[in-house]
């Protein structure tokens, strides 16, 4: 049963900044003092005079799985809830309205301490990139690494700011100009020297802060551009790494858009899923490797590379499949000669999606030209050749040719396939599934078989 829900205006949620309560307005003010019960964090509750008499209630740690008890559990009572600056910019807001829908919460917001730090150091908003490391990993901030850069990094506590200097020193970024703003709008706000994220030397201030950043690369750091097609020396890898213009061709075949979901089966080093989640940062990705020890490669990748988020699981596909959220895209660079699989990415595929599949090797080539008779899209081969010296002068190498099928699903009712396929799920954070037993028989070892990757032959 659903929990009971208030009705209209029933919630309210005010932002509320370091000023405490006589920076907010009177309508937020009066919501306040009006309300039967307080929701909100300790150090936000106790900003609040005497004279809000309301119950006061702590959020329980973690917030968001707590969040329909707490409302259900004060159903038809005048609830307002207190959050820092603006509740809908990266607040409580979100959670609360997806729950309840919008109609049912009024929102009064605060400046936000981004506003606020936009304004002390004369920085237009519309130019400045915001990354939170609340409750998120600090790995991510280096998708938003780029030269000239100007960056608010949203720091989870005191440590924050020693946390994003050391990630730029080791991200060749150490040139990059700090300054760290704390307590923005109160009483006891301040702002440090600026200094460099290389000689950073300040020790933990106040655990509400603000860090700027304006990005500056050190000389000989890898330069990693804005769209797909890395440096292949951006990777860790051991040779399974689809190659840097290959990896670019397909990407540009997937075409990621922002919120999508890929699978990328038999992820060798990751490549393909990195880059995907890079292009936008709601875009996100599942890659199934069935070697633990590259999977775990996949993982430093993507936390080196600025997607921490990536999710791995570790198995054989089509198996590893199952369970697994229902994707916009999906891309098999490895293992086409394991039976079904290329029938169970199909059928799973949301319609509309979109399907690549790249191979070097003349089994699973065929695989993909019935592919392309039976669902049609396109048949391509991709040749790249690398100038090399050739005793004193300068000749081609030619990498071997990829073939490349790729199609869009139907955006009609589903196909019927009787290949095992996984089911949709609510989203890619869904907790993985467990470990699905072996096949009864072993998958044919091609060359192109899982765990390799097509386009990893130079």
């Amino acid at each position: 049963m659903s929990p009971a829900r208030p009705g209209p205006a029933a919630l309210t949620v005010v932002g509320i900044g370091a000023d405490g309560w006589q920076g907010i307005a009177d309508t937020a003010r009066a919501a306040l003092l009006d309300a039967e019960v307080l929701i909100g964090g300790r150090r936000q509750l106790d900003l609040l005079p005497s004279r809000c008499a309301g119950e006061r209630i702590t959020w329980p740690s973690p917030l968001r799985p707590a969040v329909p008890a707490l409302l259900a559990a004060h159903a038809g009572r005048r609830v307002a809830v207190l959050a820092s600056g603006d509740p809908m910019f990266y607040g409580i807001g979100r959670a609360l309205t997806e729950e309840l829908g919008a109609t049912a919460v009024r929102v009064l917001p605060h400046p936000s301490s981004v506003s606020h730090a936009c304004a002390r150091l004369g920085w237009p908003q519309e130019d400045v990139e915001v990354v939170t490391l609340v409750g998120r990993p600090a790995g991510r901030l280096t998708a938003a690494l780029h030269e000239g850069r100007r960056l608010l990094v949203l720091s989870a506590d005191a440590a924050g700011p020693g946390t994003v200097a050391a990630l730029l020193r080791d991200r060749g970024f150490g040139p990059s100009r700090m300054r760290v703003l704390e307590q923005l709008g109160g009483a006891r706000e301040r702002t440090t020297a600026e200094s460099t994220a290389d000689t950073w030397s300040e020790p933990p201030g106040d655990a509400l802060n603000i860090v700027a950043v304006t990005c500056h690369r050190a000389p000989g750091a890898t330069r990693l551009g804005a769209v797909p097609g890395l440096p292949d020396t951006a990777y860790e890898h051991d040779g399974q790494l689809t190659k840097r213009h290959v990896r670019a061709a397909t990407l540009g075949a997937l075409a990621p858009a922002p919120g999508e979901l890929l699978w990328d089966v038999g992820g060798g080093s990751g490549s393909i899923a990195v880059e995907w989640m890079r292009t936008h940062p709601t875009c996100r990705a599942v890659t199934v490797e069935r070697d633990p020890v590259r999977a775990e490669r996949i993982t430093r990748n993507a936390e080196r590379l600025g997607v921490p988020a990536l999710r791995v699981v570790t198995g054989a596909a089509p198996a590893a499949l199952t369970g697994l959220p229902r994707p916009d895209a999906v891309f098999i660079g490895g293992g086409l000669t394991a039976p079904g699989l290329l029938d169970a990415c199909w059928a799973a595929l949301a319609p509309g999606g979109r399907l690549v599949a790249n191979t070097v090797t003349l089994e699973s080539e065929a695989l993909l030209a019935d592919a392309h008779r039976r669902h049609g899209g396109e048949l391509v081969r991709i040749a790249v050749a690398h100038a090399v010296p050739v005793g004193g002068f300068t000749g081609w190498r030619q990498s071997m040719p990829v073939t490349q099928w790729s199609a869009q699903k139907p955006a009609g009712p589903a196909e019927p396939s009787d290949a095992s396929s996984a089911g949709p799920a609510e989203s890619a954070d869904a907790s993985p599934a467990a470990t699905p037993a072996a096949p009864s028989a072993p998958p044919a070892q091609t060359p192109d078989g899982p765990p390799d990757r097509a386009g990893a032959a130079t």
